[in-house]
């Protein structure tokens, strides 16, 4: 081959090298960009989700201000054991929200969710309550021996102090075993900061230390705010 014809040869190779790293620079730039869409798409869906929790514990908490002044109206309108909003705050992490009934997607949506077929927190047995890991109950890892977990409902506050957590397998149902004892179990996912679905469930135990009659200020002047 001649001077000529290899110069041309060369030609052609850097051609089609220029040609590749053109083409696969425009595929880059096109899955960069799809990327930082749908990015931006799940970043709006989750403050969406958030900004809806939070407006709908507003609702709840002013429904529970609304019922308890219906209670301290009297004697007239009493609430009713089964109507009656649960509301449970946790000084040691600045919990401070009101409980739904049912532990579904729906339910967790809105707040805590009370296991339906376990007693209501108070009452004797093993009540149990569920939530998200990234929305309601992200600081509950951080509760110890001794911490106090208080439960208002029906006019009441029932004082209940941790005695222990444990980290469990999705299918260990240990947890919800009856007792005679008022007992609160809290459970959620972990590892708390795993990406995608948590492979494991982290439980804290409770047991009641003491019930008594809700004041007036603290059935009146509740904190509106939820940790998420």
């Amino acid at each position: 081959m001649n001077q000529k014809g290899a110069g041309n040869s060369q030609l052609h190779v850097e051609w089609h090298k220029l040609l590749r790293r053109t083409r696969e620079g425009a595929i880059k730039q096109r899955v960069s960009g799809a990327l930082i869409v749908l990015g931006a798409v799940l970043l709006g869906y989750v403050g969406s989700e958030y900004a809806a929790m939070y407006r709908e514990q507003q609702a709840l908490h002013r429904q529970w201000l609304e019922q308890q002044s219906s209670s301290l109206a009297g004697a007239l309108c009493p609430v009713s054991r089964h109507d009656g909003l649960t509301r449970v705050s946790i000084p040691k992490i600045d919990l401070d929200v009101i409980v739904v009934e049912g532990t579904n997607h729906k339910a967790l949506r809105l707040g805590p969710g009370h296991l339906k077929g376990t007693p209501s927190p108070g009452e004797a047995g093993n009540s149990v309550i569920s939530a998200h890991r990234d929305t309601f109950f992200r600081h509950i890892y951080e509760l110890k021996d001794g911490d106090q977990i208080q439960v208002r409902r029906d006019g009441h506050t029932y004082t209940f102090q941790v005695t222990g957590k444990k980290i469990v397998m999705p299918n260990d149902v240990s947890v919800l075993k009856k007792t005679s004892d008022a007992r609160l179990t809290l459970i959620t996912c972990y590892p708390i900061y795993y990406i995608g679905p948590a492979p494991k469930r982290l439980v804290v135990f409770s047991k009641l230390i003491n019930t008594s009659k809700a004041s007036e200020r603290a059935q009146t002047t509740p904190r509106t705010r939820h940790h998420s």
